[in-house]
């Protein structure tokens, strides 16, 4: 651990949450500064400072200093120690995923396994899905040695702007990550999908469903979607409804798409509506049927299919956050296509906390894509019992 070394500085509340895991991992110091101070509220919002919370729970011996306007950070880590039992409650601005991303970076190098419940939104147009985040993101996990007792369960649906869900997320330790390499993405061979609803009518699945099918059955007959209806107590505080698509290749690569449907509150002042609205694109229409969320879905999962490469953008950096960490035995290589504003960012930050540098080279014809390739940091979990 590098807690003594000069903490690394950056400026701004962009990508707070990758600056913080890895700070945590590497053991190195960080101190953000200038935190939305041109904004009418400036500071942190209330998702990282949750974020920052279970940081705090998840780790011992760390040490976090916020300055009264909340726009200075400074974070000096401590190790991460996991544990089971575990509970935290997000605020219902971002989606449960905003948490489980950051959470995949920490635990396979906790001391202990790590067991949690959180609370909060479970489908939001921000973030990816808890679908999604359950048969895309998971077994992405398993290429790097990540799957024996991974266990993600969707307890209770909840959407915005009042949340109400409920996710049991536990991960195992590992001891190190092996490298790999990941180059051919294959063809498409089936696309499955769920398509959900909350406190709606269950024909809003149906729907969604056959607007998803009537793109996608041009291109492939492998098409099957699961319509989940959530009811009682088990669909959350508000209504909502959405579809989460994941296509697989045949070389066992996943591309995923979600959209979300946008059910406007009347006099709806909350952080989730004011952040929904600074982050949407100004051309972008919003999804207010279930046949608008069902052919939105379709045409993003068509998108990212195009785009080639062995991952899809939502999964990019952790990608190459996991390629970084490998063991020094020999280099790890991956295909990506056009990278993403957070997949740059993230070699950015590697560089800085691990010393890293990947290779980029383009890949040959007319496919854009890139080759990445790093020897690995080598780290190694050294909490962790072996015996």
């Amino acid at each position: 651990m590098a807690s003594n070394a000069k903490p690394l500085r950056y400026r701004g509340s962009n990508y707070l949450r990758q600056r913080l895991c890895l700070a945590t991992v590497s053991g190195r110091p960080v101190t953000i500064t200038d935190i939305r101070v041109n904004d009418e509220k400036p500071g942190l919002r209330d998702f990282e400072a949750s974020f920052i919370r279970l940081l705090d729970k998840l780790c011992d011996g760390s040490v976090i200093s916020i300055d009264e306007t909340g726009t200075q950070l400074r974070y000096r880590p401590g190790q991460i120690i996991g544990g089971d039992g575990l509970i935290h409650t997000c605020p219902p601005s971002r989606c449960l995923t905003y948490f489980l991303e950051g959470l995949v970076l920490l635990a396979p190098l906790a001391k202990q396994p790590l067991s949690i419940r959180l609370k909060g939104v479970t489908n939001s147009s921000l973030d990816p899905s808890c679908d999604t985040f359950r048969t895309a993101t998971l077994p992405l996990l398993s290429k790097f040695g990540i799957s024996d007792q991974l266990v993600f369960k969707l307890l209770r649906r909840g959407a915005p702007p009042n949340g109400g869900g409920e996710v049991f997320f536990s991960c195992p330790t590992v001891k190190g990550l092996q490298p790999v390499e990941v180059l051919d993405e294959g063809k498409v061979k089936r696309v499955r999908g769920v398509a959900y609803t909350a406190r709606v009518s269950p024909q809003f699945a149906a729907r969604m469903v056959d607007a998803a099918r009537g793109v996608l059955n041009d291109f492939l007959p492998d098409v099957w979607i699961y319509a989940d209806h959530s009811k009682g107590a088990g669909s959350g505080l508000s209504p909502g409804y959405g579809l989460s698509l994941v296509a697989e290749t045949i070389t066992r690569c996943l591309k995923s798409a979600d959209a979300c449907a946008d059910i406007a509150v009347e006099g709806d002042d909350s952080m989730a509506a004011a952040v929904k609205a600074a982050d949407r694109p100004k051309d972008a229409e919003p999804l207010e049927t279930p046949e608008a969320v069902g052919l939105a879905a379709a045409m993003r999962l068509l998108a990212e299919i195009e785009l080639d490469g062995v991952a899809d953008t939502a999964h990019q950096a952790l990608v190459l956050y996991f390629l970084a960490l490998g063991e020094e035995t020999r280099p790890g290589r991956v295909r990506l296509s056009k990278l993403s504003p957070s997949a740059v960012q993230m070699l950015r930050h590697i560089r800085d906390f691990f010393g890293i540098t990947f290779q980029i080279r383009e890949d040959h014809g007319e496919s854009g894509t890139v080759v990445l390739s790093c020897l690995g940091a080598g780290l190694t979990n050294t909490a962790r019992r072996t015996f």
